[in-house]
């Protein structure tokens, strides 16, 4: 049980998402609309009084952006998180990039319809999960600054309990030597933990890399870009037939499915871009991925499942462990949210549950 409510301010210079905004905030029980804000300025002149535990913050506002907020509440208030109000725009993307990267708890869509009623409808699909979300973690980690920040998170966090032997019905198949591939999924507080782990990884990984992370149409782009920019290895939004390489992640493009079928001479292994739908109400969904990579590395695979809400990915892993697949998870102290990694180390289909910060070099062990 909450023992106090959530404290925020909404940050956004249009009148009617402030209003919009606060309205589905009051709904949500165990929270407490403190204040709003029409520019950034405001906005940090309101924080020092009315100590908001989370704003909801729009990037693009004049006189200060949410980007230069951002940049002020980690000098100044780092327990104080924020969800980034984003546009469907290139620009929105490559902003929104770099506002996860300074430690956004997350971020949600500008709703495009100017009628108050269905922007509503829109913002609490897509706010109530992620308050909710938020709620939870901070009552498992004490506060935001440390769940939103993994390299703070407090001492009193638990220790993850080791990964139980996996349960496998049947006979598994057994391991052909070091992985050939890395088959990773992740969700919320995605971004800066790939962008934290990913620049560990040589440039001579030696594999391919296939990636989900949940995201819209534009931003999965805008993450390749800025991941790519980081990486030793190349980083790029996955296109429909190419054939996958050595030292290359491919990241699954927003608001589709990928998965990994075999070229015509069998030889190789092509990216494939559908229309599929949702699963787990995701569209890239982990499982839809690891399914496939399970198809074509029999006991030559290597898995990662990193911060995110939900259990998209789990059914894959089931999967991926009677193919002889290493899993790797990611530990409950630096996730954002302890959701994606939780449901399979609760079925024993984790072989190391591991920091964020170590996550690269036993993804290394598994293919050197």
């Amino acid at each position: 049980m909450l023992s106090k409510k959530i404290k925020v301010l909404v940050v956004d210079d249009t009148i009617v998402y402030r209003k919009a905004v606060s309205d589905v905030l009051a709904e949500i029980p165990g929270v407490e609309v403190v204040g709003v804000a029409h520019n950034g300025k405001i906005a940090l002149s309101k924080i020092r009084t009315l100590k908001p535990d989370l704003l909801t913050l729009d990037i693009e506002m004049p006189e200060m952006n949410g980007i230069e907020v951002l940049e002020h509440l980690q000098k100044q208030a780092p327990d104080v998180s924020a969800i980034m109000v984003s546009t469907l725009t290139s620009e929105g993307g490559d902003m929104t990039m770099k506002a996860l990267e300074l430690g956004a708890y997350d971020f949600l869509l500008k709703p495009s319809t100017t009628n108050i009623a269905d922007s509503k409808k829109q913002l609490r699909i897509l706010l109530t999960p992620l308050i909710k979300a938020f709620q939870t973690g901070r009552t498992t980690v004490g506060s935001m600054g440390s769940c939103c920040r993994p390299t703070t998170a407090r001492k009193s966090v638990p220790r993850q309990p080791a990964a139980r032997k996996p349960v496998v019905s049947g006979q598994a198949a057994a391991r052909r030597g070091k992985s050939e591939i890395i088959a990773l999924g992740i969700s919320t507080g995605g971004p800066n933990a790939l962008s934290r782990m990913m620049p560990m990884l040589p440039a001579d990984i030696g594999v391919p890399i296939v990636l989900v992370q949940h995201m819209p149409p534009v931003f999965t782009k805008s993450l390749a870009g800025s991941l790519n920019a980081k990486c030793a290895i190349t980083v790029k939004e996955a296109e429909d037939g190419e054939a996958i390489q050595p030292n290359i992640a491919y990241i699954a493009p927003g608001g589709k499915q990928m998965k990994l079928v075999a070229s015509t001479d069998g030889r190789n292994r092509l990216i494939k871009i559908t229309n599929d739908p949702p699963e787990n109400s995701c569209k890239p969904s982990v499982d839809y991925l690891f399914r496939s990579v399970a198809d074509y590395y029999v006991g030559r695979t290597t898995a990662v499942i990193m911060t995110g809400m939900g259990s998209d990915g789990t059914k894959g892993l089931e999967v991926l462990k009677q193919k002889g697949t290493i899993v790797i998870g990611q530990d409950q102290a630096s996730c954002v949210v302890y959701g994606m990694p939780k449901a399979p180390a609760e079925k024993g289909l984790i072989d190391m549950v591991v920091p964020l910060d170590r996550i690269a070099a036993e993804i290394v062990k598994t293919v050197k």
